[in-house]
């Protein structure tokens, strides 16, 4: 404390001064600057009703200091408050005045000490709170006065604490030019912790995230009529300040704005008609994770989902389905018409709410037979979040996570305590027997709280259930960068705090496919008939007994392949001949003819309509070869019909590097070969001379000659080397 002396001439220069106190006021906040550094108006104040919900937050979160330190006493007492403060609005200005004010709860304290408010004044111990939130706004707005509307109702205890505030005005100004110099700070935002002043940060420039409606509109649509208000589509909005979005990486419904154009989106129709909706990127995750494990007719169970909004993207995710989504948690059914009136504002049907809590529905409720994956979203610090008031608001409504958020984080004890009860929600979640997956999520960055959870109740489960145990599960959204891909290497999806998003930790539990119900082919068709989903389609039974017959008709007598075995030695002999002739040219040898005492089809005449010198070669002769001489060959269906003679002789042989071997055909039509008829049929008609050595040829008869040999029905074939 400084003498009187000095006191005065302190406060002479701050006087002097006290026009350039914004320079000692908190602009060095990025909370609290934004409207400087936009060039908007300056702050004039609030409504009286938010002063006073701001007050009884701050009276119920504030950090309590032993009895020998609290120099400022707090009453227990609460400020009535308005009906107004039940706005929305209200409720989220007076949330942010509220958690200013704990992050300079000693700062502001100092400061009315030093400034001899206390114990100068007589000011009852439950109006104190009311001061303290009222200060951090005095000196927010450089000690300027408010600006009052006049259609608001004052508040006799806003204007008594407001009068005080106004008549210490210089002494105010210099107690927080002392602090400032004191801690040799350009700004008291500059005395907070590392902690609390990197969340601010994040949380000035940290895009915004919103889901598209596909229910209302299409992702098309909602294209068109951004690019209609000035906003195009980049791939990334970082580090831009024009009007721009771009789509997420993780999520094809989610929309990625840039910061400072929230008030502007918010005027846009999109947003009033609930066709696009403001939300953390970590719940858009955790419903898509759920998508991604459903079938058509599985329904979902939601356990503390905190914001409505999370609930209206899972149904808008099954719209198409038969899915039912049961929320349970819903205590007070005075809400269930300002909900459903929500739910059908946004398009949503299949919804259901249950007024049980999670811990105490029953395991075998009749509704909820048909629950086959459960979203649980467990009350957490919080701390992978850089909006403290967002994550409150929307998703826990728990007005003591204020005070961790304000410290930089929960102390030991109470992150023990938020771990247990993630551990019976879990492990509870597990004892649904019907479940076949469970997705964990949380906004926090503590391993206490995820995968800590995650492997103990895997370690622990009931395994005297009768029924297949959890296993952890690889993530099943994609993985678009290497880092996500080194997180998620023990099957844990992670994403860290960053400038583009906050934390999230998701965590998928399948349980093991259990070998007794293994479901083959059969009966599936099985099942299908007996719904009726087959209906005017048979179902051909193939049983053993026509296998074998169809098997006895591919087969022929040995008596015929012996029979064909002298026509083959002529082949062979022929073929050798005409290799040694044109060893670099290959064409397919195939014989083909019926089986004794049949007949077969003649060719038809387009058969003979190419030219000579065109040759083609045949991949699929050599294969045909090589197979058949293990097992009766089977009938091809795109083979051409045989000639009326009993044999057929390629024009161009080709040097075959296995011994190739043919076998008769079954069939009394004959086996139509891949190879065009056009190469049977030109190229020679038969040696003028007849080397020594070699057999003779017969010539290719013309059409409707009929043969001069009746050979046995057989197809040709190569004797081994």
């Amino acid at each position: 404390m400084f003498n009187s002396a000095n006191e005065l001439e302190f406060l002479e220069e701050t006087t002097a001064e006290i026009s350039q106190l914004s320079s000692l006021a908190l602009s060095g906040d990025p909370a609290c600057g934004e409207n400087s550094s936009t060039g908007s108006p300056e702050k004039t104040g609030y409504p009286d009703s938010v002063y006073i919900l701001a007050a009884n937050i701050f009276q119920g979160t504030r950090l309590e200091k032993s009895p020998e330190k609290a120099l400022i006493k707090y009453g227990n007492k609460p400020l009535p408050s308005s009906t107004e403060s039940e706005d929305e609005s209200f409720q989220r200005l007076s949330y942010e005045l509220a958690f200013s004010a704990l992050k300079y709860q000693d700062i502001l304290e100092t400061i009315l000490i030093d400034s001899y408010i206390f114990p100068s004044t007589t000011i009852p111990d439950h109006l104190n709170s009311l001061i303290i939130v009222m200060l951090y706004d005095f000196q927010d707005r450089k000690f300027q006065a408010r600006l009052l509307s006049g259609n608001e109702e004052s508040i006799a205890e806003v204007l008594e604490v407001e009068n005080l505030l106004n008549s210490f005005k210089t002494k105010l100004a210099a107690a927080l030019a002392r602090c400032r110099i004191k801690h040799d700070a350009l700004s008291i935002y500059h005395i907070l912790p590392e902690t609390v002043r990197n969340q601010e940060l994040r949380a000035s420039t940290l895009p915004l995230y919103a889901w598209i409606n596909t229910c209302k509109i299409s992702p098309e649509e909602v294209y068109y009529t951004l690019k209609k208000n000035g906003y195009n589509k980049v791939k990334s909005v970082l580090h831009i300040d024009n009007k721009v979005f771009a789509v997420d990486q993780h999520c094809y419904d989610v929309l990625i704005f840039p910061s400072h154009l929230k008030s502007d989106l918010l005027n846009i129709d999109l947003f009033k008609d609930y066709k696009l909706i403001f939300q953390d990127k970590s719940r858009s995750l955790a419903v898509h994770s759920v998508k991604a494990l459903l079938n058509m007719d599985d329904d979902i169970l939601m356990v503390n989902t905190g914001s409505w909004y999370t609930v209206a993207h899972m149904s808008v995710l099954t719209n198409n389905n038969t899915s039912k989504i049961f929320v349970c948690g819903v205590q007070s059914q005075a809400k269930d018409p300002d909900l459903k009136n929500l739910f059908t504002k946004m398009g949503c049907k299949n919804i259901e709410i249950l007024h049980e809590t999670f811990m105490k529905l029953e395991l075998k409720d009749h509704r909820l037979q048909k629950v086959k994956v459960i979203l649980l979203l467990p009350r957490c610090s919080g701390l992978g979040v850089s909006n403290p008031v967002e994550f409150i608001l929307n998703e826990h409504e728990d007005t003591d996570l204020l005070k961790d958020f304000s410290q930089g984080g929960p102390s030991e004890d109470k992150l023990h305590v938020l771990a247990q009860q993630q551990y019976e929600q879990l492990t509870h979640a597990m004892k649904f027997t019907r479940a076949q997956a469970i997705v964990y999520c949380t906004c926090s960055v503590y391993p206490e709280e995820n995968e800590a959870i995650v492997k103990k109740a895997l370690e622990f489960q009931d395994h005297g259930i009768k029924v297949q145990p959890y296993r952890l599960s690889p993530p099943v959204l994609p993985l678009c960068s290497l880092k996500e891909i080194h997180l998620s290497t023990d099957k844990f999806f992670r994403m860290e705090p960053s400038e583009i998003t906050n934390g999230c930790f998701l965590s998928v539990l399948t349980r093991e496919r259990d070998p007794s119900e293994t479901v083959s082919v059969k009966d599936v068709l099985a099942r299908a008939a007996a719904k009726g989903l087959l209906e005017g389609i048979e179902l051909g039974k193939s049983s053993k007994r026509e296998k074998k017959k169809k098997k006895q008709k591919m087969s022929l007598p040995k008596s015929s392949i012996a029979d064909n075995s002298g026509i083959q030695m002529k082949i062979a002999e022929f073929l050798s001949r005409e290799t040694n002739a044109s060893a670099n040219q290959s064409e397919t040898l195939t014989t083909k003819t019926s089986l004794p005492g049949k007949k077969t089809n003649q060719v038809g005449s387009s058969s003979q309509g190419r030219k000579p010198s065109k040759s083609t070669t045949n991949p699929l002769v050599p294969t045909i070869m090589k197979n058949t001489s293990a097992r009766p060959y089977e009938r091809p269906t795109n083979f051409v019909r045989p000639r009326p003679e009993d044999r057929m002789i390629a024009l161009k042989p080709i040097e075959i590097a296995l011994p190739p071997v043919m076998l008769p055909f079954p069939s009394p039509q004959g086996i139509r070969p891949h190879i065009p008829a056009p190469h049977f049929y030109y190229r020679w008609v038969g040696p003028k001379t007849v080397l020594p050595g070699y057999l003779s040829t017969p010539s290719i008869p013309r059409r409707g000659e009929k043969s001069k040999e009746n050979l046995p029905s057989s197809l040709s074939r190569h004797p081994r080397p």
